[in-house]
């Protein structure tokens, strides 16, 4: 299917204010870039690299008045992988790869070795087999018992704040669901990107368990994970994945997001 995604940030910027942004697709299986698009208002040069992570990041200085930043995207995606049948079979931490191993520690939005999180993460999936299971019922915990709702998190709420209020938006979720695997030894990261199934349009996080060898999609958001998703960046928590971190004196105006579902080609 193919799957096109728009962004557009504006800015008043009161002092030239340096910005690394993560605005641009990954390059990576299940997702082919047709297209892609990358502008700042008014032009200013900018720069580009990898992170640590495999993110392609941009990096300029914005100069002083309105500044508009608009990314666009045209991608050829797979629906959402779906669980197979039967479920992958949960990784000891010992037989984890390499490079996976940091998906298992606590993090800063992630406090997965609080008492509190491990007892949540026992309340809701002691019992169960791990692995898959576990992460599905986390998954449901968190769609059926935290209200989605915007204004009332911020920048500095955490996994424990969430699950103290009970309330936030798709990076809230997220981070608790990551706290929450995590304290049972199931390697989980945070992902952002395009989401076609989405009530209210915007940048979107879910999360990523590995289980059985793979990388699978979990979204708390949703009642079911399911939908066509473009993703632009994975890490750790939202610390990894900021699609725009300043420093200096700049304030977003505003944030409008398209996401249109292309016909399939022939």
């Amino acid at each position: 299917m193919k799957m096109k995604g728009r962004s557009i940030f504006t800015y008043d910027v009161y002092a030239p204010t340096t910005v690394t942004t993560m605005l641009r697709p990954r390059r990576q299986e299940g997702q082919s870039i047709i297209q892609e698009g990358f502008n700042i208002e008014p032009p200013v040069p900018f720069s580009e690299y990898t992170d640590l992570y495999g993110n392609p990041c941009q990096r300029t200085i914005l100069p002083v008045g309105r500044v508009t930043i608009t990314t666009e995207v045209q991608a050829q995606v797979n629906p959402t992988k779906p669980i197979p049948n039967p479920a992958p079979a949960y990784m000891l931490v010992g037989d984890l790869p390499d490079d996976v191993m940091h998906y298992i520690l606590p993090s800063r939005y992630c406090q997965s070795d609080l008492h509190e999180i491990n007892m949540l993460a026992l309340e809701i999936a002691g019992n169960l087999t791990p692995g898959y299971d576990q992460v599905e019922a986390i998954r449901t915990w968190i769609h059926n018992n935290i209200r989605y709702q915007y204004g009332v998190s911020n920048a500095a709420t955490t996994a424990l704040d969430t699950a103290y209020s009970r309330v936030g938006v798709c990076r809230d979720f997220t981070h608790l669901a990551i706290a929450l695997c995590r304290n049972l030894c199931i390697p989980t990261r945070m992902t952002v990107g395009y989401l076609d199934k989405l009530k209210d349009m915007d940048l979107h996080a879910w999360f990523e368990v590995f289980i059985g060898g793979e990388w699978y999609t979990f979204d708390a958001v949703q009642e079911k994970t399911e939908g066509y998703r473009i993703e632009i960046a994975h890490g750790r928590d939202a610390a990894d994945v900021a699609m725009v971190t300043q420093y200096g004196n700049a304030a977003l105006q505003s944030l409008h997001v398209e996401v249109e579902l292309l016909e399939a080609e022939q």
